[in-house]
């Protein structure tokens, strides 16, 4: 996990002292990335037995928790709306 932060640190010092003479974009770098994680991630899950054979398990308990977050934050945004305009 220090490790982890001190790279973080050392991203932010670096981006600091240098951030008039980055000449190209981070965005589109941070985004080839994050897709190349995806894959690896993607390909681990898809190695790994004891997680490919479980993920119809897996599935269903990650279905009803994105339904219940779902349906929680339509109904509190629906309860807030209502409160906004009664104010």
């Amino acid at each position: 996990m220090f490790v982890v932060v001190a790279f973080m640190l050392l991203g932010i010092v670096i981006g600091y002292f240098f951030k008039n003479n980055i000449k190209f974009n981070i965005n589109i770098v941070i985004n080839i990335l994050i897709w190349m994680l995806l894959l690896l991630l993607g390909i681990e899950v898809g190695s790994n037995d004891t997680v490919f054979d479980n993920l119809a398990n897996v599935g269903i308990d990650a279905m009803l928790i994105t339904i219940a977050a779902l349906l929680g934050s339509v109904l509190l945004a629906k309860a807030l709306w209502v409160w906004i305009k009664r104010n």
